[in-house]
Formats: C-alpha cells, structure tokens, sequence
C-alpha cells in the first residue's frame, strides 16, 4: 500500500491495521529536496519533544486520529483495541518514519533516547477538547532501570494482554 491508498483509507474511515505509514519519495533538485508527509486533511498540529525515558498516552481516543511523523530519536510503540481483548502489538519508529492510530486503539510511547515528533491529529487538541475525548487505561509497558544499559528499559506490563 502507498501513502495516497494509506491515507485514502483513513480518510474514509477503513483504518489499517498497521500503524506503519508508507511515505513518498522525496522531491529532490539542486536546490534541496522537499518530503511530502502528509497530503490529507487535519485539524491540528503539535511538536512534542519528550526526554530518555519518557512514556506517554497510556489512553485511547473516542472519536480522534492522528499521525505521528519522528524529526528525531526514536518512538518504541505499543497498541491493542480498546476493549482490551487483544494482546499488545509493539513497533519502534525511527526518525523519518510516520506512524497512525485510528480512534478506539489504545496505545502508548516509550522514548528511550531524546525524541523530537509531530502529531498531525483530526480534532482539535487544545487540553479541553483533547482530554474530552482521552479515556486512560492502566500502563501498557513496565519500566526498570538497568544498570548495565545505563537506561529504562520497557516490558509489556503484567495484567495487560500480550
């Protein structure tokens, strides 16, 4: 699948089930080059900068989406259906890489190294309208400090599916 079938699908509300977004290549000339990352509609954009170690989400949406594109570091990603029913399926996304969760998906970032990225989501996200429509679940991923690594680590958490 390609960006435009990829991102047609989400516009017509029949979400893949990999979060893994196929980009284009770039447009390359003398003077640089320009990478289209997303060529869909959205309502709001945010730049998020999260330190080593840093979890975030750990919640599902009701109604909203969102792409995720990484400027830097890198993003290890958990996700299963809302309901719970299913195990956790983990990917780690790397700078360059644009990634999706559809509405319903509960989902979780751990950041094992400094990690600048873009949300490019559908609904508004001032902290009302996004809290409105943010349901927490318990964490996703466990972490522990190893000594040898010199960093947090992260283990899919007891209780949840796996």
């Amino acid at each position: 699948m390609n960006h435009a079938e990829y991102t047609k699908r989400v516009d017509e509300e029949r979400y893949p089930d990999d979060p893994h977004v196929p980009l284009d290549e770039p447009f390359v000339n003398a003077a640089g080059s320009i990478l289209n990352v997303l060529l869909e509609r959205f309502t709001s954009v945010a730049l998020i900068e999260s330190h080593p170690g840093a979890v975030r989400a750990n919640h599902y949406h009701k109604t909203d989406w969102h792409y995720a594109y990484v400027l830097s570091g890198s993003v290890v990603y958990g996700w299963r259906p809302a309901d719970g029913t299913d195990g956790i399926q983990v990917r780690t996304f790397e700078a360059g890489q644009l990634f999706f969760t559809p509405p319903l998906v509960a989902h979780v970032m751990y950041f094992p190294e400094r990690t600048r990225f873009m949300t490019f989501a559908r609904n508004r996200r001032d902290h009302e309208s996004h809290e409105s429509d943010v349901v927490r679940v318990p964490p996703m991923f466990d972490l522990t400090w190893s000594s040898f690594a010199g960093r947090y680590e992260y283990t899919v958490a007891t209780g949840s599916p796996s």
